[in-house]
This record gives C-alpha cells, sequence and structure tokens, in this order.
C-alpha cells in the first residue's frame, strides 16, 4: 500500500471514529477525549524526555479537561446536541485541509521554516477564506449564533496554527518528525490534536460569553 493511500485510508477512519463518538451520545463523546487526552500526555511525555515537562504537560492536558465541561445539552429539552464541537471539528478540518492545499499549489513565503519548514503565508491565507466561507455555508444546520459562527471561523486559523506551532516545537526540540506511531502515515495522536489545544478553550470562551 503507498504511503498516500495508507494517509487516506487512516486519516479517513480518524474522522470517522472522532464524528461518530462525538454524535452517538455525551458519554462516547466523553469516553472518547478522555483516552484522546490520556494518549496525547504520554506522547509529549515521551517528547518531553529529560527536559522540564510543567508547561509542556499543562498546555496539553488544560483543552481536554476544558471540553469535557462543554454543555451539550439542548436547553429546551435536555436532548444531547454536540452540534458545537463537530462544528469546531469542521472549521479546523477545513482550516488544515485547505492550508495544505494552497500551501502545496502556491506556498512560497514560510511563517517559521526554522520549526515548521511547510508552513507558508499562502496556505494560512487560502485555509482562512475557505473557512470562513464554509462557516456562512453551514451555519443553518447548527444551532449556533451568527455572532459565534463569524468569531470563530476568524479566529480557528490563528488558534489551529499556533497549536500546531507549539507541537512542532516541541518535536523538533526532541529532534523526531511525530509525535508518535499510532496513526498510519500520520503519526501521533498529537500530530492529528495539535490544532485542537488552543481551538478549545478559545470555542469554550466564546460560547459561553454573554
Amino acid at each position: 500500500m503507498s504511503e498516500k493511500m495508507n494517509r487516506s485510508i487512516f486519516g479517513l477512519a480518524y474522522v470517522i471514529i472522532l464524528w461518530l463518538c462525538t454524535t452517538y451520545s455525551f458519554l462516547t463523546f466523553q469516553v472518547l477525549f478522555i483516552v484522546i487526552g490520556i494518549i496525547s500526555m504520554y506522547e509529549i511525555h515521551r517528547l518531553r524526555k529529560n527536559k522540564s515537562k510543567l508547561i509542556p504537560i499543562t498546555f496539553v492536558l488544560t483543552p481536554f479537561i476544558i471540553i469535557q465541561m462543554f454543555n451539550l445539552n439542548n436547553n429546551l429539552n435536555e436532548t444531547y446536541n454536540p452540534s458545537i464541537i463537530l462544528f469546531m471539528f469542521l472549521l479546523v478540518w477545513s482550516f488544515d485541509s485547505f492550508a495544505y492545499i494552497f500551501g502545496i499549489n502556491f506556498g512560497k513565503n514560510k511563517i517559521m521554516p526554522s520549526i515548521s519548514p511547510k508552513k507558508s503565508w499562502e496556505g494560512f491565507c487560502g485555509g482562512f477564506v475557505c473557512t470562513v466561507i464554509l462557516a456562512q455555508i453551514f451555519k443553518d444546520y447548527l444551532n449556533i449564533s451568527d455572532v459565534n459562527i463569524i468569531l470563530t471561523s476568524i479566529l480557528v486559523p490563528f488558534t489551529a496554527s499556533i497549536g500546531d506551532f507549539i507541537i512542532s516545537y516541541y518535536k523538533r526540540v526532541a529532534k523526531v518528525k511525530d509525535s508518535g506511531k499510532l496513526i498510519p502515515g500520520h503519526g501521533g495522536i498529537l500530530d492529528r490534536m495539535d490544532a485542537f489545544l488552543i481551538t478549545i478553550p478559545v470555542f469554550y470562551i466564546l460560547i459561553n460569553l454573554r
């Protein structure tokens, strides 16, 4: 099996697992992120072997605590409503995908080549624009206010990129390409969750603003 095919199959499996566990019930959502959090903690602990761990571990642990605090019940009938989490998935995955596409095809000006040499300003801008557009397309299918949709779609490209750069920095210091080997063709869980590490706290703050 080619590397590209391997990456596509396991990437799709990862997305399906996250989507199904999040939509099925609040319990499966909680268990999913507890498991992902534990694996992420293990990976950051390995990346920081023989180095200071307090700040990196706190950075990784905090969003997995916060995501358990999201109120995912419909206020009218107390039914499970994961729309805010699904919307977050949609924004992050859209930004990552389109940033990659634009970066591969048009990327010339690197953002921080010493930390993440493949990330370009062209990729960021392309991902940013597409994320904002997709948020507007899907807004009618989500139980989220227009203000939160606009704010989160604008902020996610920044939060996702910063989270990516921070984990890339830790990998660079550890002199490894990936945080682990759990997902063939992708690396470890942190390699897939890095964009969520700052996005989750920012989402939580925004949706709780009154």
